[in-house]
Parts: structure tokens; C-alpha cells; sequence
């Protein structure tokens, strides 16, 4: 199963989460984009537990909803796993190897760094570039996963009368969607150090940039299912009719002081937390000239600008569709009012023009 490479061409970007599922289609012009079909529909509960599919088929209904909804022509996609399940490896290899050479060399090697026997596991390479490490050599990056963590998601996918072309890794989606945010960061991210705060409904991972490459990441668990949670425990309600209420309002006047106030702190002193896990962890780190707020939870009103004042970094909600054409079919998705939260999606449906 290839998980990284290949040459294909109108891909769906398809991002399923533990609260979610969306998918988005984009088109190319010159050298921009433009949304071509949106829908995201809310995962079936208990269909998806720890990044795991459970309920393929439950899954693929969701999907083919989307599908639907959606109406795009597409029937391949390209799905993402999460890192937390990905072994991922920076490997020296000759320069002079051809394709062939290549990958018996890499598959040589690979069972020295995959801890599992080489029959359950799926892997691919990509060549990066020349070594630093290695005057004669080139970085091969080696990724690999329990092939049971592909086929949950091919599963699903093919139940909706999918075909998944490219298995990628949620850390390589976002970073791939980043470049879209181009237009938010100081210089375009050239030469600059900027982070990105990707809050999911039940983890979230804090990046770091330069370049518009990834040069730190940390994932950690918080999300906006605990402001759900909190919102059923104080005002007696169903995760349905919290998740509602949260979108949409009319909850009590004491709902701001009492529950959002302190779930907005506690977004706060989790990105101050990883920016200085981040500032640790190695000698020489600069800080981050801008914070970029993305996930569901960059919605919530006034959550950047407390982010940006607790840590003293300018921060804003990060919009990768922000200079994106937006399709008849998109805009009647509201896909712009969800767009914050589409960075793995986005980063997926780019494998289209690779």
C-alpha cells in the first residue's frame, strides 16, 4: 500500500475525525485555487474512538452523505492517519542508487526501525534531498504504519463506493495546507518562524514553522468536546443539543462568565504550555513571530486576541480558504464558516497537483 507517493489527479481531500468528517474538492487555476465541492457531516457516535475506525460501515454512510451532499463527480480520495499511529524516519541512502536500488535498499533497512514484523506493516519513502548529514547521500524519509490502520479507513471509504488513492499522515496534510495561510504569516513564512494551533474536537497539535516546513510539533489533549461536555453538565443537555447550542446560541446570559470564559483560559495556558515545550526543547529556538488559531475552537469569539495577549505573540484565526474562489455548490456548504477547521482536508484534497 503506498502511503505517500504517486501522481494522481482530483482527489477528494477526506479528513475523518472522532466528531467529524469533511470533505472538500479543489480545483487549479494558475496559481490558485478554488473550492469546488464541500459537506461535512458529523461522525456516527462510537464509530471512530482513538483515531481507530470501529464502525467502517456506520463510517462509509457518513461518507456517502457527504458524497451526496456535496455533488462532486469525484470517487478518489486521499485520507490521512494520525501521527499517532505513523513511525516516521529520516534515513541516510546513496545518491547513486536507482529507483529499483532504492527501494531494495529501503526495504532492507526498514525492519531496524519499524517495531513490528514486516507482514503487518505498510511503508513508504520519499526522497527529501541532498544529506546535511552525509556529503554523498540523500534524506529518505520512511514512513510506516500497522497495515489494520490503513484498511480501517480503505474499508470505510470503499463502503461509500470510494477509492482511496493516497494514505497520508494528518502531520503532512497540515503542514501541506499551511502554504495556503501564506497570506497571513510575515513574508509569506520565508525565513520565519510561525506557529499553528490546529484545536480538534478531542486533541490538538501545535506546530511550528519555518519556511513552511514543520520544525516542531506536539499534540496534546484538548479540545472542544470538553466545552460540549461542560455545556451538558451545567445546563442539562445531550451532546446533540450542546454541540447545537455551542454553534448556534440561546443559551443562558450566564453561559460566558461561567463556562466560555474559562474554556477560552484554558486554550490559552495549553498554547502557552507547548510554546514553551517548544522554546525548551532544543538550544537556539526562536520564538514564533505570529500564532495562527485554526480548528473549530478558533471560531469562538475573542479566543485569538486571548491567546495573543496571554503569550505576547500577535495571533489570528487562521483561514486557508481565504484566497480561494469559492463554487455555488461550496458557498451553499457554508464552507467558509467552517473553513478554520479544514487544514487536514485541504492539505489532503492538495495531493491533487503534486
Amino acid at each position: 500500500m503506498f502511503l505517500l507517493q504517486g501522481k494522481y489527479r482530483s482527489l477528494i481531500g477526506l479528513d475523518i475525525t472522532t466528531s467529524s468528517i469533511k470533505l472538500i474538492e479543489l480545483a487549479k487555476s494558475g496559481d490558485s485555487f478554488r473550492v469546488e465541492a464541500y459537506a461535512a457531516e458529523a461522525t456516527p457516535q462510537n464509530s471512530v474512538t482513538e483515531q481507530a475506525i470501529v464502525d467502517a460501515q456506520a463510517v462509509g454512510e457518513a461518507v456517502r452523505r457527504c458524497i451526496k451532499r456535496s455533488g462532486t463527480r469525484l470517487r478518489e480520495v486521499a485520507i490521512a492517519i494520525s501521527g499517532d499511529v505513523a513511525i516516521t524516519k529520516v534515513i541516510q541512502m546513496p545518491r547513486h542508487l536507482r529507483q529499483a536500488e532504492l527501494e531494495a535498499q529501503v526495504e532492507m533497512q526498514a525492519d531496524q526501525y519499524i517495531p513490528f514484523p514486516m507482514e503487518e506493516v505498510s511503508y513508504d519513502f520519499e526522497v527529501l534531498g541532498p544529506s546535511d548529514k552525509e556529503p554523498d547521500s540523500n534524506d529518505v524519509l520512511l514512513v510506516a504504519t500497522r497495515t489494520e490502520n490503513v484498511e480501517q479507513r480503505q474499508t470505510a471509504v470503499n463502503s461509500a463506493g470510494l477509492t482511496a488513492r493516497i494514505v497520508d499522515v494528518e502531520a503532512f496534510a497540515l503542514e501541506n495546507a499551511c502554504r495556503l495561510m501564506t497570506h497571513q504569516m510575515p513574508d509569506g513564512g520565508i525565513d520565519r518562524f510561525v506557529a499553528v494551533v490546529d484545536f480538534g474536537a478531542t486533541s490538538t497539535t501545535f506546530s511550528v514553522l519555518r519556511n513552511l516546513k514543520v520544525v516542531y510539533t506536539r499534540d496534546f489533549a484538548f479540545g472542544g468536546q470538553q466545552l460540549t461536555e461542560e455545556i451538558m453538565r451545567v445546563y442539562g443537555l445531550s451532546m446533540e443539543e450542546a454541540g447545537r447550542a455551542k454553534k448556534e446560541g440561546g443559551l443562558p446570559a450566564n453561559y460566558q462568565a461561567e463556562v466560555l470564559d474559562p474554556f477560552i483560559d484554558d486554550m490559552t495556558q495549553q498554547v502557552s504550555r507547548s510554546l514553551q515545550f517548544y522554546l525548551a526543547s532544543a538550544s537556539g529556538r526562536e520564538q514564533p513571530e505570529k500564532i495562527l488559531v485554526c480548528g473549530g475552537c478558533a471560531n469562538i469569539a475573542g479566543a485569538a486576541e486571548m491567546i495573543a495577549s496571554r503569550v505576547g505573540i500577535p495571533a489570528e484565526k487562521g483561514d486557508p480558504l481565504g484566497q480561494m474562489k469559492l463554487s455555488s455548490r461550496a458557498r451553499a456548504q457554508a464552507v467558509q464558516r467552517d473553513a478554520t477547521a479544514l487544514l487536514t482536508a485541504c492539505g489532503l484534497a492538495l495531493r491533487s497537483f503534486d
